[in-house]
């Protein structure tokens, strides 16, 4: 990264952070600004962040599809919890099913783990960076049909997720007709393999 991209990284980040403060307190007054800012630089000095680099560009219409089909998953898991939560007879099924992204960056597993999580019935039990891997834990699958249903539908989501603010390399992995597997893990300039 370049020092111009640090820089830029840090402002944001202490910008951030800053309006965070500014919202906790729920007032606006210079002691809670000048307060804030303090507490921003303070932490990022303590606890510097890694450099999250973003090689894409966000598309508006992929951005509206990936936000419809999101809520419309909320609602569509929630009915399904609510339904084994009081339904009657054996306990509901679960799996632990591990998922190989295609796009192996720090940013599409965090983005992808997180859109996963907020969905009733599944949680991230692990997310192995250095393979791309996430380990969800799966509420109300019977079969080994549902568990690969569930697979195809991560990779689904991760789909969804590149196209509406990934690079064009990155759409092109998800969109290959056959996945060979996650991409190589993100080095840092200057690092050798």
């Amino acid at each position: 990264m370049t020092r111009q991209a640090r820089r830029r990284n840090k402002i944001v980040a202490v910008t951030g952070l800053t309006i965070v403060w500014m919202l906790l307190w729920g007032t606006f007054s210079w002691a809670n600004l000048i307060g804030g800012l303090v507490i921003s630089v303070g932490l990022l000095a303590v606890f510097p962040l890694p450099p999250v680099t973003f090689a894409g560009r966000i598309r508006p219409v992929p951005l509206a599809r990936f936000w419809v089909r999101f809520l419309r998953d909320l609602v569509v898991a929630s009915v399904q919890i609510a339904r084994l939560a009081v339904r009657f007879g054996h306990p509901p099924l679960s799996a632990i099913i591990a998922v190989p992204l295609r796009v192996n960056t720090d940013l599409n597993l965090t983005l992808t783990a997180e859109a996963l999580s907020l969905v009733p019935g599944s949680l991230i039990i692990e997310a192995d960076r250095a393979t791309g891997t996430l380990y969800v834990h799966v509420i109300g699958v019977r079969s080994r049909d549902e568990v690969e249903r569930f697979r195809q539908g991560v990779l689904d989501l991760e789909a969804r997720i590149v196209a509406a603010v990934g690079s064009t390399e990155e759409l092109r992995l998800v969109t290959q007709p056959d996945p060979v597997g996650p991409s190589e893990p993100a080095q840092p300039e200057g690092a050798s393999r």
